[in-house]
């Protein structure tokens, strides 16, 4: 098992910025749109505050430098095929709900139909035209994020028993949305309080339409799929989506929050550790509270001015009691077909997720975090 790479600092965003620029060899990132909140980040995580070791030094500037290097070769890639703005992106389903509520399983589930498309975990990083499936296996890039993540399952098996992760996988977006510095991901990671004030301040919007243009661009091939995506981060932003996807279709999922906070307190620390001495217990407690609580009150909020007939909501015990008919009911609700093929992928992939690597295994404390069961519920309003 290799040792963890380590760096005595983060370096700052310039260095970082010099850094993605000779890794591509690409230095057009399509204007400045990123660099305020990047640049801000940066230098939070240089800061006390976010009290980095050398791991997480490491980490965090690859974090920083991945996002640049997603904003170089999607611009390239824009420039490559021209014919991407021409794509449609007709009804997309975006799942939405905290953290550690069946958003993933049930993601994975509505991207099995062959009538749907979902963001493979290679292509959120370096999104592309989505090459033919039998040849992944001859591109570098694929190969070379293949073999991290299968390093990671080895040195991390607590992290892949919360969250498994595989470059073929469809993922969350935000990866896509980071490429203009906008991402809840990096509040997750570390203790970076000067960032997520700026964040909270933010319009996504011109987030969200950088994430279509790279949704048209991956889906280049595959104009006859719908889109399925997923990510917390939509809770705070549900204007910005609706605006640049005004005919979205959104299922959120629902969970008591003492398990939902506990486990993604207890996620973060596990994606984190030994990467900070302050990013720890109490801290992650306090700051991922927070942010979802504020996250979940927007969205409730933007919710209202908005189509009902838009929203379906999942229980999280009645997903997992009855998986297929959770989504049977999804697709009654936004008056999709439901067809024997959809049916079948649903079901093999839900077979699947019960057995093997994927399978989710999961402990957890909520006093671990400093937090109580009084505190989350009525952070909620519970």
């Amino acid at each position: 098992m290799s040792e963890p790479r380590q760096r005595a600092d983060v370096g700052s965003y310039d260095d970082i910025a010099e850094a993605a620029i000779r890794t591509t060899g690409l230095s057009d990132f399509g204007g400045t749109a990123h660099e305020e909140g990047l640049r801000l980040l940066v230098d939070d995580l240089a800061s006390a505050e976010a009290g980095l070791t050398p791991i997480g030094n490491y980490f965090h500037r690859s974090q920083v430098k991945s996002a640049l290097v997603g904003r170089l070769m999607t611009e390239a890639r824009f420039q490559e095929f021209p014919q991407h703005a021409d794509v449609a992106i007709e009804r997309p389903i975006f799942v939405v709900g905290l953290p550690r509520t069946g958003t993933t399983a049930l993601h994975r589930l509505l991207c099995a139909d062959p009538g749907h498309q979902g963001l493979e975990l290679w292509l959120t990083e370096f999104p592309q035209p989505r090459p033919p499936r039998e040849t992944w296996e001859d591109d570098p890039i694929f190969n070379a994020m293949q073999g991290a993540f299968q390093q990671h399952h080895v040195s991390n098996p607590e992290f892949m028993g919360i969250h498994y992760m595989d470059a073929t996988s469809p993922e969350e977006c935000w990866r896509l949305l980071r490429q203009t510095g906008k991402s809840i991901s990096f509040e997750s990671l570390a203790n970076v309080p000067r960032y997520s004030e700026w964040l909270a301040r933010q319009d996504w919007t011109d987030a969200y339409e950088r994430h279509r243009q790279n949704l048209q661009l991956v889906g280049l091939h595959d104009q006859d799929k719908r889109w399925v995506l997923k990510n917390p981060s939509h809770l705070v932003a549900l204007d910005a989506l609706m605006k640049v996807y005004p005919d979205a279709l959104i299922v959120t999922t629902r969970r008591d929050p003492v398990t939902s906070i506990a486990s993604a307190c207890s996620l973060s620390a596990e994606a984190t550790a030994d990467m900070s001495t302050t990013f720890v217990g109490e801290t992650i407690g306090r700051t991922q509270l927070g942010m979802l609580e504020r996250s979940w009150q927007a969205f409730t909020e933007a919710r209202k001015h908005y189509d009902p007939a838009q929203f379906v909501d999942v229980d999280y015990r009645g997903f997992v009691t009855d998986p297929l008919g959770t989504v049977a009911g999804i697709y009654d609700a936004f008056d999709i077909p439901w067809s024997d093929a959809a049916r079948a992928e649903v079901t093999r992939i839900d077979e699947e997720s019960r057995t093997g690597q994927a399978r989710p295994s999961h402990r957890y404390d909520l006093g671990d975090y400093g937090l109580t069961e009084d505190q989350v519920r009525a952070a909620f309003d519970l």
